[in-house]
């Protein structure tokens, strides 16, 4: 699967330029394109509203936590 992902960025917006670290991202956001796809998919097949599940996806989404947030 071949897609083109962003320039990944710090929080400071310098760009994150470490080989393997964009070779990961890429690895990592090519599998969750796949993954959303197939659950897209299956609730098309299952008659579940495309909008329901384009909707639940974009909460999923909204609703991660990031483990290292600094308070």
């Amino acid at each position: 699967m071949s897609n083109e992902w962003p320039k990944w960025v710090r929080d400071d917006g310098s760009v994150v330029s470490c080989t393997e670290k964009v070779k990961v991202m890429a690895e990592n956001f090519d599998e969750l394109k796949q993954i959303a796809q197939d659950a897209l998919e299956d609730g098309l097949l299952m008659e579940v509203s495309e909008a329901q599940m384009r909707e639940a996806l974009h909460k999923l989404v909204d609703e991660l936590i990031n483990p290292y947030n600094k308070v």
